[in-house]
């Protein structure tokens, strides 16, 4: 007796290597987490909605949407949210792709990109990032054809840390159709400290195929609880929610997130802190010696190709818990001082261990 078979295209997606957890002694840095522990009033916040958790979530997530329209100044029918930004992408893809529509996107990048595609029965169109780790737009504008539905901007782009530039995007919007979707994919966007930082929602307001996503699990320190939305046209947000798991954001993620956004100031002060070590890291890292890309998320990239498994080996060995992309390089995610110090007398050794 033979077992169901399900879609023929599911044999290829690929399989989401996540970070690996750290062992006693051991620094996690390879899930590009926030550090610092969440704040008292976050943790009061969700202790209390435990209390309720013998009832469901707010389906709508009202409370939650009033807060987000409040926080980022946008109407409440221009919100759509999921279990993290990574859902709601889900969520996207299944609103606007049909089997054998193309999904466009720059590679390497987030690597949930191809799983969600191929989940949706769509065709991944990775175009090759330049040189420096940065978007080809040129490249990804002639790659869009009369196929192509969704386009995805990953900027900070996940792993290598180029962040684009408004002026860029903007230039880029002009050069792709007005019905083709084009996602701004902002899961790092306040840790941007650069000139002509991207305005996303300045575009999403002017243009009605550009979305907007973000999550509150980077910055805002709820990695745990998975809380991701999106900011886009109400035509297109209305389709994204139509295709949401119901009550798919938890209750006790719903409040929390509205405390998050309560105490961003404070929350902020703590990203600013992990900018300021993330730059310290690169300047001693390039002082090194290494050929760095320009970092503006959490994280630092080694773009060491071969290299990198035997890279996160050592990293392991000195109690560090990196993320290696096979081939390609190892991420790092900032941590904590004594983390990062640590890193940085790895990287010493080990550049030096190559020479």
């Amino acid at each position: 007796v033979s077992a169901p078979n399900p879609r023929a295209n599911l044999a290829d997606v690929p399989a989401y290597a996540p970070g690996k957890p750290a062992q006693p002694g051991s620094f996690k840095l390879s899930s590009n987490e926030n550090p610092h522990p969440p704040l008292p009033e976050m943790v009061a916040a969700a202790v209390a909605a435990i209390e309720s958790m013998n009832r469901y979530p707010d389906m709508g997530a009202t409370a939650m949407y009033q807060a987000l329209a409040d926080y980022l100044d946008v109407d409440v029918d221009r919100l759509a949210s999921g279990t993290g930004s990574v859902g709601v992408l889900y969520h996207l893809l299944q609103a606007f792709c049909d089997p054998g529509d193309e999904v466009v996107y720059a590679w390497r990048s987030f690597e949930a990109y191809p799983i969600a595609a191929t989940a949706s029965a769509a065709t991944s169109v990775q175009v090759p990032l330049t040189p420096e780790g940065g978007h080809d737009f040129a490249a990804m504008a002639a790659a869009v054809t009369e196929r192509t539905k969704v386009v995805l901007v990953c900027t900070p782009n996940n792993p290598t840390g180029n962040a684009v530039t408004h002026t860029q995007v903007a230039e880029f919007l002009t050069q792709v159709p007005e019905h083709v979707v084009v996602v701004l994919d902002e899961a790092y966007r306040e840790f941007v400290r650069m000139d002509d930082p991207l305005d996303a929602l300045a575009l999403a307001a002017t243009h009605d195929n550009v979305v907007v996503m973000r999550t509150l699990a980077k910055a805002y320190g709820l990695a745990g609880l998975r809380v991701g939305y999106m900011v886009a046209h109400p035509d297109v947000a209305a389709a994204v929610r139509a295709c949401a798991l119901p009550f798919g954001v938890s209750h006790v993620a719903q409040v929390a997130a509205i405390a998050a956004l309560n105490a961003a100031p404070q929350l902020m002060r703590q990203v600013d802190a992990i900018a300021a070590e993330r730059d310290r890291v690169l300047v001693a890292l390039r002082e090194q010696g290494w050929q760095m890309p320009p970092a503006q998320g959490n994280f630092v990239w080694f773009g060491i190709g071969d290299q990198a498994m035997e890279f996160a080996a050592a990293a392991e060995a000195a109690g560090i818990v990196v993320r290696p992309f096979a081939g390609d390089g190892v991420r790092v995610s900032i941590g904590e001082p004594e983390a990062n110090d640590r890193l940085l007398r790895l990287a010493a050794g080990f550049r030096e261990a190559s020479l």
